[in-house]
């Protein structure tokens, strides 16, 4: 039986089928496509979408949402209690969870964190306004987060608030300064980032450690492409497994692709045309350089009824969207707000050239009553398409636009410094309503020295903000449902924004190298730019689907034939040794 064996194993030998660990076992990666800059992978200073995103692959929140139904689940904290006065809230850090680098994850991380914020402003320029209300944070021991809140805050369970390791970041000088890129970067998440090259790549491997087990596969590549063009013509070819965001024929020309699977979910992003309403600091200096005119609510209304919203969704979006309103997205059906019948701002060109008039902006000889500019991304087919239908619609009412399509940052350099007069921007917004409407509030502008806020619409309104601190301590849903909705009321009839749409998520992904994705929700939900990291974390590898082990570079399909036949005449060989061993 010995001989057999042998030559058995040395037939397996020779056709290269034997022993895997004799071979190179190329990783297992998942390619990412990436058309949007990062701004910073600081987590208390990353906002654009894309930075958020891989932040929270490397550090998790204190509670987190479910796949299912994104319902409150544990996060780093697996307990939480609130006293019957609401003012005080007691979580539990179990024992047990690690930093990447192997230190224990400790009641007093989450302490450090949310102290940093209340102590260094730069350090609220994300996530402030979850930490605005807070009196204190104390951690008794190394399990125990007390948190004392100066009036009820309803969101405790919705702090979206990166958590950072203590050993690491009290080392830091300056958090403004900090750009986080020591690698490998030590983190709480499912992947720890090991390599970024602006504008080329960044890299993440497996963390082997993660307290909710390792993800299936070994490297996440972000991989940055100048436009989602080029991004699916990568997918097209294989050479990226994963791309969201797409242009509606984008996603179409994928139909019936091979090795393609295609996602359409309704999204929890909108896309808005901010209107510079004459932007402010906190303490009330003018900045920036907007145009006069869109101080008076009048002009800015004019502009909002001049844009046929339904022709926009249907022209640029391809129908792939739904027709704008409040600041909610519809896909979170409790908090969106859309007017009544008979409340609703109207498409009419002739009402929104009268109330110009009224305004004292009449037309120049030219037909022109003033110029605007318009800001956008390039590269952007939304940007691009959307904007030659708004410098119609504007031509109507007799508003003159200058288009300028710039890079993400430069964009972003503009509305953070008010240098706009009409520009494109969008917010992915999260499960519970606060955060998205916490941007709106007057302490969201910046401070004296141009920074520090997270607004790009520089809105402050009285009503507005009293509705806020209204719902924020309002813990029953059905009246705060009510003041949620206000609040979007209010910011529509104040304009200093227009929602024009609120996008479907257009994904895609190599079916053959990844055979599954889990959505957020669960059933009709998104793969990428979820409220957690499911979607990457739990992806499946097609051979690991097909029982194949993870890391494991895969045969060619004869020869994995092949070894399954000889693996299995090994198998039964062995089976009879056994047995006869056991009868002697």
């Amino acid at each position: 039986m010995r001989v057999k064996l042998c030559v058995l194993l040395a037939v397996a030998t020779t056709l290269g089928l034997a022993a895997p660990a004799a071979t190179a076992q190329a990783p297992v990666i998942l390619k990412v496509a990436i058309v949007q800059q990062i701004d910073s992978l600081n987590p208390f200073l990353a906002v654009f979408q894309s930075s958020t995103e891989i932040n929270k692959l490397m550090y998790d929140y204190l509670t987190a949402y479910s796949a299912d139904d994104q319902a409150v689940v544990e996060g780093l904290a697996r307990r939480w209690e609130a006293s019957p006065d609401k003012l005080t809230w007691t979580f539990t850090v179990p024992d047990g969870k690690k930093w990447s680098d192997g230190e224990p994850i400790t009641a007093h991380d989450v302490a450090f964190t949310y102290n940093l914020m209340l102590t260094d402003e730069a350090a609220r320029t994300a996530n402030g306004s979850f930490v605005a209300n807070f009196e204190s944070v104390t951690a008794p021991d190394d399990r125990t987060v007390v948190i004392r809140t100066k009036a009820p805050q309803v969101t405790m369970l919705a702090l979206d608030v990166p958590i950072v390791p203590r050993h690491v970041w009290e080392q830091v000088g300056s958090v403004k300064d900090y750009a986080n890129d020591r690698m490998p970067v030590v983190g709480s998440g499912p992947f720890v980032l090991t390599e970024h090259v602006p504008g080329q790549f960044i890299k993440l491997r497996a963390n082997e450690g993660y307290w909710r087990g390792a993800p299936k596969y070994d490297e996440l590549h972000f991989v940055y492409f100048q436009n989602s063009d080029a991004a699916v013509q990568a997918l097209a070819k294989g050479e990226i497994d994963l791309v969201n965001r797409m242009a509606p024929a984008q996603f179409d020309s994928l139909e019936g692709k091979a090795g393609v699977t295609r996602n359409q979910a309704q999204g929890r992003r909108f896309t808005e045309l901010l209107i510079n309403p004459g932007a402010r600091t906190r303490t009330g200096e003018p900045i920036g350089d907007g145009h006069p005119a869109l101080r008076d609510v009048r002009v800015r209304r004019a502009i909002a009824q001049a844009i046929d919203l339904d022709a926009l969704v249907d022209r640029v979006n391809h129908g792939y969207a739904e027709k704008g309103a409040g600041l909610v997205p519809p896909v979170f059906a409790k908090w969106h707000w859309r007017p009544e019948p008979g409340q609703e701002r109207p498409f009419d060109p002739d009402a929104a050239n009268a109330a110009l008039d009224a305004a004292g902006h009449p037309r120049g000889a030219d037909g022109t009553r003033f110029s605007l500019r318009l800001t956008g991304r390039a590269g952007r087919a939304y940007d691009e398409q959307a904007a030659e239908h708004l410098k119609r619609s504007m031509s109507d009412i007799g508003i003159a636009l200058d288009v300028r399509l710039v890079s993400d940052n430069q964009l972003n350099e503009a509305t953070t410094a008010a240098t706009y007069d009409l520009a494109f921007s969008g917010w992915a917004t999260s499960v519970d309503p606060d955060f998205i409407l916490g941007l709106h509030t007057c302490a969201q502008r910046p401070g004296a020295d141009g920074k520090g806020g997270t607004t790009d619409a520089y809105f402050c309104d009285e009503t507005y903000d009293r509705l806020y601190a209204q719902q924020l301590s309002e813990f029953d849903e059905g009246r705060r449902r009510d003041l949620v909705r206000q609040m979007q009321a209010r910011f529509y009839d104040q304009v200093p924004a227009v929602v024009l749409a609120y996008d479907n998520a257009l994904e895609a992904y190599r079916s053959d190298h990844f055979a599954r994705f889990t959505t957020q929700p669960a059933h009709g939900g998104v793969i990428m730019a979820q409220n957690g990291v499911w979607g990457y974390y739990q992806a499946e590898p097609a051979e690991v689907t097909a029982a194949r082990p993870r890391g494991w570079g895969g045969f060619a399909a004869a020869g994995a034939a092949m070894a399954a036949v000889l693996v299995a005449i090994v198998a039964y060989a062995l089976r009879r040794r056994a047995t006869a061993g056991e009868r002697e």
